[in-house]
């Protein structure tokens, strides 16, 4: 399989916590979307909240956002605990949505104005910079732009009062390709170029590991990582028998199962076709099975550690 590439962002120095979650619990009724998150970002940092559909991350995001309200658990913004977001912390967010939903009649720049009206620190000649960069023509109405231009839209109305941090919640549906790729490229100049603290949610793989150095994925209700990509690729490997189809290699795969989970490791995926298994241990533990063990070990790419670790356990292919 192909291993995880490392990260093209340079490592930055983690600034003070912009956003905390402390066991958040959120029910529809008798389903448990959310079962205790506990998720932390930090200034300068482009977060990837990355899960499978129907994980948990909007209704995370709303709750963030003030727009659902958690049963149990706390909520931080820049420091203070709160139920939820106030207006003062409110001014202080840019949120793009999955869907936009804008007056149809407005222009682009006739909405910013309007929106302006919501932030004291709205800078209007920032918000025009915005639009010629986007390639976004001001005096067009919202109901002759393209999917895209709407999503693009939405980013300039949350970065024109210069927001200390930008919440992003799967913005890219429904986009083509190349329009998926020009707004990856905004977000990413944003964070390289001014700084910008992001939260960004997906389940596309691709896109979370193109633009973040830090990443939580959410499986269940729960993050079950939290951390940086080139930690990920340290903790979550594959070995393999080096004879996966002898008569004995079955029994000899339920043996190295049942040893890895004396020793701490964590299977994630039990491959007895191929012989194979995915499992996670701190990188101390795997120097020691690699000494012990006479097994052909591999890293995996960030998508097969995401399928690891986010599909049924123990599964056998």
């Amino acid at each position: 399989m192909q291993e995880a590439p490392a990260s093209s962002k340079a490592p930055k120095r983690p600034g003070r916590v912009l956003l905390r979650t402390s066991d958040l619990t959120k029910s529809f009724g008798s389903f448990q979307v959310l079962k205790g998150l506990n998720l932390s970002v930090r200034e300068g940092q482009v977060y990837g909240f990355l899960g499978r559909n129907g994980a948990g991350k909007t209704t995370s995001i709303q709750i963030l956002m003030g727009i659902q309200k958690a049963d149990r658990g706390r909520l931080s913004w820049f420091g203070e605990f709160r139920q939820r977001p106030g207006v003062v912390e409110k001014q202080q967010i840019g949120y793009v949505s999955q869907e936009q939903f804008f007056y149809p009649w407005m222009t682009c720049r006739y909405l910013g104005r309007f929106v302006s009206r919501f932030y004291p620190s709205w800078d209007m000649t920032y918000y025009s910079q915005l639009l010629g960069t986007f390639s976004l023509p001001a005096k067009r109405k919202v109901v002759n732009l393209s999917q895209g231009m709407r999503v693009k839209l939405a980013l300039a109305l949350a970065l024109a009062h210069r927001p200390k941090i930008l919440i992003l919640d799967e913005p890219t549906a429904g986009l083509d390709p190349a329009a998926r790729r020009e707004f990856l490229d905004i977000v990413s100049y944003q964070a390289d170029h001014e700084g910008r603290t992001t939260l960004f949610s997906s389940h596309i793989v691709e896109e979370v590991e193109r633009i973040s150095d830090r990443v939580g994925i959410l499986r269940e209700g729960r993050l079950c990582y939290q951390g940086s990509l080139t930690r990920l690729g340290d903790l979550v490997r594959q070995i393999q028998l080096p004879e996966p189809f002898a008569p004995q290699a079955p029994n000899r795969l339920e043996a190295l199962q049942r040893e890895a989970r004396l020793r701490g490791f964590e299977v994630l995926q039990k491959d007895v076709k191929h012989g194979s298994l995915v499992m996670r241990a701190e990188p101390r533990s795997w120097h020691s099975w690699q000494r012990d063990h006479q097994t052909v070990e591999s890293r995996l790419s960030l998508e097969d550690i995401f399928l690891g670790l986010t599909v049924e356990r123990d599964l056998i292919v």
